[in-house]
């Protein structure tokens, strides 16, 4: 769950949220476009999404290569885990309320 304000225009929702995988253990199949940008630790992230209506749905981080974050809305199901990790919380609109079992990071998270 992420509250960067980077994420809250992407998503164009209070907060981010993507499920992350081994990049070996997901087949993207279909025709995606693709915007790099630095964030705000200073790593490059990849935002794949459709080119006909722009939903986002994957993300690339080149702090960790081997893996894939896939947007949460973008799944079948509406059963995706509540969020591990708060990050940029110092961004987070107030109403906003995060698990209490969730680590929570003021700005990004390191490692």
């Amino acid at each position: 769950m992420c509250h960067c304000k980077a994420c809250q225009r992407r998503s164009g929702s209070p907060f981010g949220m993507m499920v992350y995988y081994a990049a070996s253990d997901v087949d993207l199949s279909g025709s995606a476009s693709e915007y790099t940008r630095t964030a705000d630790s200073g790593d490059a992230l990849t935002h794949g999404f459709c080119p006909i209506c722009g939903t986002p749905f994957y993300l690339h981080t080149a702090r960790h290569p081997e893996g894939i974050g896939i947007a949460v809305g973008a799944h079948e199901t509406n059963a995706s885990a509540p969020p591990l990790r708060s990050v940029f919380k110092d961004n987070r609109h107030p109403w906003v309320v995060v698990p209490q079992t969730t680590q929570s990071f003021p700005r990004g998270r390191k490692g």
